[in-house]
């Protein structure tokens, strides 16, 4: 990390910077092990779980000899029975030789099947059916003094049995003993339990057949068959399309030929067996297959093995990456069916407390696993061991509820967490460590909260800052703002235009702050205002109906066209899942012919008054350092363009390729256009250093000797947006472009900015940039995933002009949203809850922010209704 550019820093106590990122890739990685929550989990498991067999549902306990002496002495006096030794349990077969093997060993009696037999007996078992051979061991009427020939009998029957042996009561009841955890039964085995049986990071403890994931990588039927429509002549099989390859449509061809397969008739109206065959292979038929192609002739007699065995095996085997990602689009991650998803092996899932495994309460949302573990009773002696690991898990848990976490499930992978749930994972961690006298650095808390968890995590905050913590809080949302002791605005704007203290004091002395945006916001002076009037559309809608993927109850939904809609609702409500995982893939796949398979729905409409549908997501804009805004937006193409119309240029040759960096010609070779040089370190992090060729401008000296108005290609590329507006304002093909992605926002990032440097929120306005610019049919559907992440309310108010702008063309624009400056000015809410995880997934209300604002049952109405009247 470099260090801070300042004179000195006085009165440091030790800080912990709490950050965005997600908390991490690994698919092992999950809530509770992130919280350190499964840990204590495994440990009550391990100590106070009861291992039930999962074949009969029978208890499984682990006796000693001296157990089962005692509790056979507890018999009424006079009481006949014989202990047997089980040396045979429900297996098929004649067992020869284990009923030779017990007559050489001297015993006398046999019970086979409940019947009784001499060891001399001829005894001729039916080898298709299933046996229970017990060694009669000893007879015994109960009486004073026999706990000593008891206790050899319960030996000799253990040695003959691995640790398993019945007493039955003559004319009563059969009782099984085992010195393992065992079921003395069926024989299923537990070894013994340690909280490393309940980790499915270890080997003790993962699913055999996922290795703990959960998931296993299978081919995607639907994707190998994306119009079965189709023949097989056409192309049904997308992995063998003829387009793509000459080989595999051959192999098809002649395959099917030889196995008497129509090629002509629509995939989906073969002979069951037929599809069967192409999908999944002829066994071990073989036919003749002749090709050449060109990597040489082949003629062989082959057998084939379908076209799904195919991708499977091509994904699996292949060493190269190309090959791999080019099946990887025909493969889909599934439930493990071995596991069920839970991750661990069945020994692990047998152990239950209160009727449920380990794996069953992980999938509780947080909230209703804090009433599973405040409900539970124990015998005496396992509460004094469960009491002292029920308060660390209570503790826990309650900590990500109060920072409103209490939707999520302890098995959720961290890798699916949103940078906002993976930061307030960390702060709930560091809430429950009770620390003092810590510097704690947060950014931006607040984000993909609903106002009323909101509340919530400030009080978790104020608890943090009671424990004798400083809280310094990077944050835009005036409720949290409201809430400071103290608030430092930077400004005045924003890139080189801020950097300076507007104000510092209380909130109520930076709202009388004339200088500072933020106060002027804070007083009143400056807001957002409510629209004196709402769209009405254009009469079209879209229909969802039966919507029920995650925790959607069977949602039917409208979406109305040319309308700007806000979906609310309170964290994990499911407006994700019913925006992203299944209206946004609906439409991909049905306008853009995108490959996207949504989530479980009953049947969808509407699409045909659409064009296109387009997701400005807050993914990066550019994978390399080498992207970045002026590359993105296009605009460099026509500033290189202008640069060689140049007559230096000109009387040089150099025609426009010649000022991009990403190419020989005018680029620093010596840093191949980087602007930078990795040096590498061993076993220390890498280095990067400026180029001492080109000294960071990424050219080399004979383009930089080119120039426009004074300014060579380098000091426009370090220029921002505003004051490249400025410099190309007389030229209208460039200054529109410039001007959309000033409109968002965004005036102060440098042209030559890396793309990897922009947040997530900086990375979507660009993309939305990008959009203004183009021209409309008024046929578009936009969806924005909380698109006012990290914005100023000033910055808010101008996102929302652009916004309202893509409507007016006739577009429709859908955000998720949480912020109520937002949500009062959207023609139409679809607001969904009333709580999060399985409390939520229904509609609450729907209408406008006046309708809204009238359902008391709606959270957001709540929050929404002071606001509207205030601007009345």
């Amino acid at each position: 990390m470099d260090k801070p550019d300042v004179d000195s820093i006085d009165g440091l106590s030790p800080a912990i910077s709490i950050d965005q990122k997600t908390t991490s890739k690994n698919p092992r990685s999950t809530v509770g092990t992130v919280t350190e929550i499964n840990d204590y989990l495994r440990l009550l498991w391990a100590r106070v779980g009861t291992p039930i067999c999962p074949n009969d549902g029978s208890e499984i306990t682990s006796q000693s000899p001296e157990q089962m002496v005692n509790r056979v002495l507890e018999l009424p006096e006079r009481t006949k029975l014989m202990i047997m030794a089980p040396v045979v349990r429900g297996k098929k077969g004649q067992h020869k030789k284990i009923l030779e093997k017990i007559a050489q060993q001297g015993f006398v009696r046999l019970q086979i099947d409940g019947q009784n037999y001499e060891v001399g007996d001829v005894i001729e078992l039916d080898k298709n059916q299933k046996h229970d051979i017990n060694v009669v061991v000893d007879r015994i009427v109960i009486k004073d003094g026999i706990r000593s020939r008891l206790f050899d009998s319960f030996e000799a029957a253990l040695r003959l049995s691995d640790g398993y042996a019945s007493v039955q009561i003559i004319d009563g009841e059969l009782l099984q003993f085992s010195e393992n955890f065992a079921c003395p039964y069926c024989g299923f085995t537990i070894g013994e339990l340690e909280p490393r049986l309940f980790s499915f990071n270890a080997p003790f403890g993962a699913c055999p057949d996922c290795d703990g994931l959960g998931t296993k990588l299978e081919v995607d039927l639907d994707a190998v068959v994306p119009d079965p429509s189709k023949t097989l002549r056409e192309g049904a099989m997308a992995p063998w399309n003829p387009i793509s390859s000459k080989y595999y449509p051959a192999f098809l061809e002649q395959a099917c030929q030889a196995f008497g397969i129509d090629l002509d008739t629509p995939f989906e109206d073969l002979p069951q067996k037929d599809q069967d065959t192409v999908l999944y292979g002829a066994g071990s038929k073989t036919f003749h297959f002749h090709f050449n192609g060109d990597f040489g002739l082949r003629d062989m007699d082959t057998e084939f093995e379908g076209v799904i065995n195919n991708v499977n095996r091509r994904y699996h085997d292949t060493n190269s990456d190309f090959t791999r990602e080019v099946m990887s689009q025909y493969m889909q991650s599934l439930t493990c069916q071995t596991c069920h998803g839970y991750r661990l092996n069945d020994q692990a899932l047998a152990v239950k407390i209160d009727g449920q495994h380990i794996g069953e309460v992980s999938d509780y949302a947080i909230g209703d696993s804090l009433d599973f573990f405040e409900g539970l009773t124990f015998s005496a002696q396992k509460q004094a061991i469960a009491e002292p690991i029920l308060k660390e898990i209570d503790s826990r848990l309650t900590f990500l509820k109060n920072v409103g976490l209490e939707y999520l499930t302890l098995s959720r992978a961290s890798r699916t967490l949103s940078g906002g749930e993976a930061q307030r994972i960390r702060l709930a961690t560091q809430i429950g460590s009770n620390l003092s006298g810590v510097m704690y650095v947060l950014d931006e808390p607040s984000i993909g909260l609903h106002q009323r968890d909101n509340d919530r995590l400030l009080d978790s905050l104020k608890k943090m800052r009671d424990l004798g913590n400083t809280l310094i809080v990077v944050e835009h949302d005036e409720d949290t703002m409201r809430a400071a002791d103290y608030l430092i605005d930077i400004g005045p704007g924003a890139g080189q235009a801020g950097g300076q203290i507007m104000a510092a004091g209380t909130p109520k002395q930076v709202a009388r702050s004339r200088k500072s945006l933020t106060g002027q916001y804070l007083s009143g002076k400056k807001s957002i205002s409510v629209p004196t009037e709402r769209r009405t559309g254009n009469g079209q809608f879209l229909h969802l109906k039966g919507a029920q993927e995650n925790n959607l109850k069977n949602l039917n939904v409208d979406f109305p066209l040319g309308k700007f809609i806000a979906v609310t609702g309170v964290s994990g409500s499911g407006k994700s899942t019913m925006v992203n995982m299944i209206l946004e893939k609906i439409l991909a796949s049905r306008l853009n012919h995108a490959n996207e398979k949504p989530g479980k729905f009953k049947s969808f409409s509407g699409e045909e008054n659409l064009e296109k549908v387009i997701n400005i997501d807050q993914s990066p804009i550019g994978r390399t350092p080498r992207s970045n805004p002026a590359t993105y937006t296009g605009v460099f193409d026509d500033i290189r363009g202008l640069f060689a119309q140049t007559n230096q240029a000109k009387l040089r040759g150099y025609n426009k390729g010649r000022f991009s960096f990403n190419v020989k010609g005018g680029r620093c070779e010596a840093c191949k256009g980087d602007g930078i040089i990795k040096i590498e370190m061993n076993f220390l992090p890498d280095v990067y250093v400026p180029c001492e060729v080109c000294h960071g401008t990424r050219y080399n000296s004979e383009t930089l000797e080119v120039e426009y108005k004074g300014k060579n290609i380098a000091q426009i590329l370090e220029m921002t947006v505003e004051e490249a507006l400025d410099f190309f304002g007389a030229i209208p093909k460039i200054a529109h472009k410039l001007q959309t992605i000033k409109d968002v926002g965004l005036g102060y990032v440098a042209l030559g900015q890396s793309a990897t440097t922009l947040s997530g929120g900086e990375a979507q306005r660009m993309k939305l940039a990008s959009e203004l610019r183009r021209k409309s049919n008024g046929k578009t559907f936009y969806i924005l995933d909380e698109p006012t992440t990290g914005l100023h309310t000033d910055d808010i108010k101008r996102l929302l002009e652009v916004l309202q702008r893509l409507v007016d063309k006739g577009n429709t624009v859908l955000v998720i949203e949480h912020n109520l400056d937002v949500i009062k000015t959207a023609d139409y809410l679809i607001d969904l809850g009333p709580e999060g995880g399985q409390g939520g997934g229904t509609i609450v209300a729907t209408g406008t922010p006046e309708e809204v604002a009238t359902v008391p049952e709606s959270y957001t109405g709540q929050y929404l209704k002071p606001l509207l009247e205030k601007e009345d």
